[in-house]
């Protein structure tokens, strides 16, 4: 089994491939490994897509990596591979985002990507720090979570998902904020895994050994 991050030069990596290289080390789920070869892309068995920064410059960027790009969409369109994206990485699996420009997201998960507009004024954006989830739909990707864990988020953009079935989880911020979504093999985080300890890793070895 191969787990491959995509490195498309928009996020740091160290974290998160330490991250899935333990988990998967306890999970028994295989190789771990961040690449930009659109080979190693290709013949992953599940495919990690993170992001930091713009969404813009993050859809710029992959796109701009030719090969990996192409490998990646027919890894997920056609072949079925698991995906999970992760932050702006999930962002960009919507219709289109509204940073700075309309820009053209994936079109996985029909949305839109939209500034957060707590309606208590006092909450500050961007939303940074720490939320207690508020799981939607029940999901192999929750084994072991519950309601109330809580994960790690930094934005100031979020998920407004069109089928209501799609988002799986939110967080209350003034107002709902998807926290994850899915469909089909793919899925997408908000908040950084990585980085939300105990129920971040266990999320992180749930995608590691789901089986859609």
């Amino acid at each position: 089994m191969l787990t491959a991050i995509i490195d498309y030069e928009s996020g740091n990596l160290h974290s998160a491939e330490k991250a899935f290289q333990r988990m998967a080390r306890e999970v028994d789920a295989g190789e771990v490994v961040v690449t930009s070869d659109a080979d190693v892309v290709a013949r992953a068995d599940r495919l990690v897509l993170p992001g930091d920064g713009a969404f813009p410059a993050c859809a710029e960027e992959l796109r701009g990596h030719r090969g990996i790009y192409e490998a990646m969409v027919e890894a997920v369109e056609q072949n079925g591979r698991p995906f999970l994206g992760i932050c702006v990485g999930m962002q960009l699996m919507a219709t289109t985002g509204h940073e700075y420009r309309d820009t053209p997201g994936l079109g996985w998960v029909h949305g839109d990507v939209v500034k957060i507009t707590p309606e208590e004024h006092a909450l500050k954006v961007p939303h940074m720090g720490w939320n207690n989830l508020v799981i939607d739909h029940d999901h192999a990707i929750f084994d072991g979570i519950t309601s109330g864990d809580h994960c790690y988020f930094v934005h100031s953009y979020h998920f407004r998902v069109t089928d209501p079935a799609e988002r799986l989880a939110h967080v209350d911020y003034g107002g709902d904020v998807t926290a994850v979504i899915g469909r089909d093999t793919m899925l997408g985080m908000q908040f950084h895994p990585e980085k939300s300890q105990d129920i971040g890793l266990r999320m992180i070895g749930n995608f590691l050994t789901w089986a859609p």
